[in-house]
């Protein structure tokens, strides 16, 4: 049950959102509401005003034109399922396919998932491999925020105050590249206790030409692997380098220590999940 009162708005334009959203300094975004929602029943979100953007058609596509752009209200089993997005992105479908259940999956939406920034949220691994670009609408009109730059920490991102997270684009990546999506997931949410998103690019002479690596679940943020990219840059992709790549994954990283995993088993984790994502990823390449 919710306790705190709140006013109801349901826009059917982005424009009439933005404004509204505008009206009130607590007002908050209702996409899926999978993130929200149960936040409010525990009284930890005590919003005035929802702004439910659900209406707003525009925000459900999924369209190929040059790069894959995708709506923020796509849906994660919208994302799992679109052909496009399993043949190009296939590390981006696998990611929204290991969420939550079926009812989550079919109510929750990309782009909600994203601006909420739960730490184990699995779709972000993959939106930093594929170095995807966000776009966000406020007051101050359209900007540009790199998959990078927009995770700032724990349930925090470089959204400003009245901007709405409109569409994630990708860039198609180039032939001979493969990439994969592999998982630890806790027993009953099912978020990622440690998830791990690889891109891997193949040159010419068959060696590594690219390496991409996102991880989630492990730290307060979603991160790149930087350290494992490097190491694999250049190799023939074999199973000693896959290893070495592997073992510098949590290089740097002050992984989190909690009920459900210490610090020590996150950092082991993030090491086999990096082996068992480049390993499918390479193949995928090779193929």
């Amino acid at each position: 049950m919710i306790n705190a009162p709140f006013d109801y708005q349901a826009p059917r334009t982005l424009d009439e959102a933005i404004a509204l959203l505008a009206k009130s300094r607590d007002a908050k975004v209702l996409a899926g509401g999978h993130s929200l929602l149960p936040l409010m029943k525990l009284g930890l979100a005590q919003p005035t005003t929802l702004v439910d953007i659900g209406r707003i058609a525009a925000l459900r596509g999924i369209t190929v034109n040059g790069e894959i752009a995708i709506g923020a209200l796509a849906t994660h089993q919208a994302v799992a399922d679109h052909p496009s997005v399993r043949e190009r992105l296939a590390a981006l479908a696998e990611a929204a396919a290991a969420v939550g259940d079926l009812q989550v999956r079919g109510r929750g939406t990309i782009g909600g998932s994203l601006a909420h920034a739960d730490p184990a949220a699995d779709e972000p691994a993959a939106v930093l491999a594929f170095d995807a670009t966000i776009r966000a609408v406020g007051p101050a009109g359209e900007r540009s925020i790199k998959a990078r730059d927009f995770f700032t920490g724990t349930l925090e991102t470089a959204l400003r105050a009245g901007e709405i997270l409109t569409e994630v684009r990708f860039p198609v990546p180039p032939p001979r590249t493969g990439s994969a999506y592999a998982k630890f997931p806790h027993p009953a949410s099912r978020f990622a206790v440690v998830g791990v998103a690889a891109v891997v690019t193949l040159g010419k002479d068959g060696k590594v030409e690219r390496a991409a690596i996102g991880v989630t679940g492990a730290a307060a943020k979603p991160f790149r692997a930087s350290a494992a990219e490097k190491a694999l840059a250049g190799s023939k992709g074999d199973a000693a380098a896959i290893e070495a790549a592997a073992g510098k994954a949590a290089e740097g990283v002050k992984a989190l220590s909690d009920l459900v995993a210490s610090a020590e088993f996150r950092r082991h984790l993030i090491a086999v999940y990096t082996k068992r994502a480049l390993e499918r990823a390479l193949e995928a390449a090779g193929g």
